[in-house]
């Protein structure tokens, strides 16, 4: 199979036709965002071919290995991750001031696509370094900021967040490790597992970003602190001094990502407490770390996208070059020849939802993409504020939709293969492994769904729920009274589609009961993303119409059969969704019977 190739057109259309990248580039600081874009994401779809992608089946078969304390990651990676800081990447959103390259969210959207398609095991390290930088930036000392952020960009040294501990899973209230007081240091001990290359060889040191307890700290998450731990410490003219009480007790044995290390770490095993420095103030960590989830949630969600765009192509190749059965029209003629399974009809109903699911993710994360931009530094504080309750509403919407999506697709894909794509030569085998971690870590759908519901839904009433669905609403009636049949047919699916969403919402909101919201969470965050994304293939549909009046291009009718098609397939969910959502009653009815009958 050949290798992945970054879908550059559809990027770039997406970037600057649906996620505005001249108004972002219109922003302080964002100036030459319009000039470079291109370039930037030619560069980095070439080191995702020629670097990443060669090392993603090899990673996958070696994995990672754990011998005394020391991980060795698979062949290559130490050498790629020293080229991919070297080139400058890991930076490419920090500020300059802190030698980052100052580029927008909206161009990370898909540079982090290309990585994570092209090698999700690897990709992983660098994601959580710019996820630790932006916590950092936004919550550490000065001093502290000098000390870990270059080193961080530089690829000398790669960031973990520890959240997770063996009693507490995803309830971080029940976070029992400990930190201590030490002059103007703290000890920490205690156990964290799940952390993602927590333990590696590819960069000399670890900034270990740790949710800990001060000995007077409240109960629940109102007592939790943020502690900057290092694996090694520091000497006073900035080299490495001694280790510190910090361990990897051991790695995960997993279905996916094999060639990214999970690992169990222990603080202050060995020496009396690992050393390390307090974040910010006292008992916010929580806040703090909030930074670097919501930051890990959005990516996460282009993980989705990424490995969805990779089994598509894999599908597709493999469709046009597998040739089995006659055409359904020739079935008659027995001297027929085979033909390419392309042409056969469920086949291309499988590629055409790949295909128009893949697209419609891609378009709402780039999106969300600019309004991170915009909160951040738009000069009218009221725009700002509406671009950050639009991303807040978002963010569960793209991690959650975006990932269950790509293992939808990743299994398709497999499908389309039929047996020879459960067998692990074809490759796409690992794409369905690796995919289903992603809706999974850094909180599950069912956590993403009530973060919806709860915090995004019912504590505002539903306003920004209601702004953002008239929106969507305006966008379809406009398209209804397009001249354009086509045009014309995608709107009036999208105004049903739309109408269900603004029914469950209100629904939702009438109860005001989250118990019965929670019930009907996930469906109504699948309903959310269905509707999300086929706002913006419509988007896509119109301006691909707009480009045609200009000159004919395939690329453009591509996109409006495209749109037709998610509108056909894929927006016609909704309703199932919808009719879900009204039934939630039913479902704590059948849990309540599930348990009694359990109890007898």
């Amino acid at each position: 199979m050949s290798a992945y190739r970054a879908p550059l057109r559809d990027m770039e259309f997406v970037v600057r036709e649906l996620a505005g990248l001249a108004e972002v580039a219109a922003l302080p600081g964002f100036g030459e965002a319009v000039d470079v874009a291109s370039e930037v994401l030619e560069q980095a779809a070439t080191f995702a071919r020629d670097v990443l992608d060669p090392l993603n089946a090899s990673g996958d078969r070696e994995g990672c290995t754990w011998r005394d304390g020391v991980v060795t990651t698979p062949r290559g990676f130490k050498e790629a991750y020293r080229r991919f800081a070297e080139d400058g990447w890991i930076g490419l959103a920090v500020p300059e001031t802190y030698g980052g390259g100052g580029l927008p969210q909206v161009l990370s959207g898909p540079v982090h696509e290309m990585w994570t398609a092209a090698n999700l095991g690897f990709s992983n390290a660098p994601g959580l370094c710019q996820n630790a930088i932006e916590t950092l930036e936004l919550n550490a000392s000065e001093d502290q900021k000098r000390l870990f952020i270059p080193k961080l960009i530089s690829g000398e040294w790669t960031g973990t967040m520890d959240l997770t501990e063996p009693q507490a899973g995803s309830d971080l209230a029940a976070v029992r490790t400990r930190a201590v007081p030490d002059g103007d240091r703290y000890r920490l001990s205690g156990q964290k597992i799940f952390i993602t290359y927590g333990e590696h060889d590819i960069a000399e040191n670890i900034v270990h970003l740790v949710l800990a307890r001060l000995p007077d700290a409240p109960n629940g998450t109102k007592g939790i602190s943020m502690f900057a731990v290092p694996k090694f410490l520091m000497e006073p003219d900035g080299s490495l001094g001694a280790r510190n009480d910090v361990w990897c007790a051991s790695i995960e044995h997993k279905l996916g990502i094999k060639a990214s290390p999970t690992c169990t770490i222990n603080f202050g095993e060995r020496d009396g407490g690992a050393l390390g420095e307090l974040v910010g103030e006292p008992n916010r960590g929580m806040e703090y770390m909030f930074v670097m989830m919501n930051a890990a949630r959005f990516g996460v969600g282009v993980q989705g996208i990424g490995l969805a765009e990779r089994a598509y192509q894999r599908a597709r190749e493999f469709a046009e070059e597998r040739v089995q059965g006659r055409d359904l029209r020739t079935l008659a003629d027995r001297s027929a020849s085979p033909v390419p399974i392309v042409r056969h009809p469920d086949v291309r109903r499988m590629l055409g939802e790949m295909k128009a699911l893949t697209e419609a993710m891609r378009a709402l994360a780039y999106v969300t993409a600019a309004s991170l931009d915009h909160a951040a530094r738009h000069p009218d504080e009221t725009v700002r504020a509406q671009h950050r309750a639009f991303l807040e509403l978002m963010t569960p919407i793209v991690k959650g939709w975006c990932t269950e999506t790509g293992v939808e697709i990743a299994s398709t894909a497999l499908q389309v293969f039929g047996g020879m794509g459960f067998v692990e030569e074809t490759g796409v085998a690992q794409q369905y492994r690796d995919v289903r971690i992603t809706s999974i870590y850094e909180g599950t759908t069912g956590i993403q769904a009530l973060d919806l519901v709860g915090r995004k839904i019912l504590r505002d009433g539903g306003a920004t729920a209601g702004r953002v669905i008239r929106e969507i609403h305006d966008c379809a009636r406009a398209l209804e009274s397009d001249a354009d049949s086509t045009l014309r047919a995608i709107g009036e699916r999208l105004a049903r589609a739309t109408s269900a969403l603004g029914t469950a919402t209100k629904s939702l909101l009438a109860q005001g009961d989250i118990v019965e919201a929670a019930a009907a969470s996930v469906p109504y965050l699948k309903l959310w993303g269905v509707v999300a994304g086929g706002w913006q293939i419509a988007r896509s549909a119109q301006i691909a119409r707009a480009r045609l009046a200009e000159a004919d291009d395939a690329f453009y009718r591509g996109k409006i059969d495209t749109a037709l098609f998610y509108c056909d397939h894929v927006l016609s969910r909704a309703a199932w969704y919808a009719e879900s959502i009204a039934s939630r009653a039913s479902i704590l009815e059948t849990r309540a019977a599930t348990a009694q009958a359990v109890a007898r």
